[in-house]
């Protein structure tokens, strides 16, 4: 692994395009790789590692996860061991996380992170909840309220880029990721997300 070597933080809450946004940047570059993160606990694994309970042990007793989080009943988890090896084969890991404290811990991990901030109004997540007939739609929303306050307790968190996925096509918003994440010293413009906004999206 490379000191410096590129990667991207999503963050957002449940159905705000993290995945389609992902998809997204690996039709620009077969780069772009989705970190799939460790998952012990119950439910679906697409898109992550099941691992049991005394592994994910070993690696905490290692010193090897860089942050975890509990929801929807399971536990969540980055390793360092495979965030090593995706960026030691070139690859731009693309993290999704939901919780500010996540960010701050992936940030003392030696890339050069851009971190993205996607939103869209709980009325939007909703319909794109149930269109992708997720079982677990309430929890879901749950966890776009606690996205809201996470975000309202924390709001000096400094993003690169932010964007309205409820107003920007997926093809926009992954080529302005790219271009940030390729230029880094260029100006760039990101559509903003004001705190206000979260307070009345909450309520649609």
């Amino acid at each position: 692994m490379t000191i410096g070597s590129p990667a991207v933080i999503l963050y957002g809450p449940p159905a705000s395009g993290k995945d389609t946004i992902t998809r997204a940047l690996g039709d620009i570059s077969s780069t772009y790789r989705l970190f799939p993160r460790l998952k012990c606990g119950a439910g679906r694994t697409a898109g992550y590692r099941a691992v049991t309970v005394a592994a994910l042990q070993r690696l905490r007793d290692d010193r090897l996860v860089i942050y975890e989080n509990d929801r929807y009943g399971s536990t969540y988890a980055i390793d360092r061991p495979h965030l090593d090896m995706m960026l030691s084969e070139a690859k731009v890991p693309v993290i999704h996380i939901g919780q500010v404290q996540g960010i701050t811990a992936l940030r003392r991990y030696p890339a050069r992170w851009l971190t993205v901030l996607l939103w869209c109004s709980r009325a939007a997540s909703t319909t794109r909840l149930r269109n992708r007939a997720d079982s677990d739609v309430e929890a879901r929303l749950r966890a776009w309220s606690q996205t809201v306050d996470d975000l309202l307790a924390a709001p000096g968190t400094a993003f690169d880029m932010e964007f309205r996925t409820d107003r920007y096509l997926p093809r926009s918003v992954a080529t302005a990721i790219h271009q940030g994440l390729s230029h880094p010293t260029a100006t760039t413009r990101p559509v903003e997300v004001d705190l206000a906004d979260l307070r009345v999206d909450g309520e649609r």
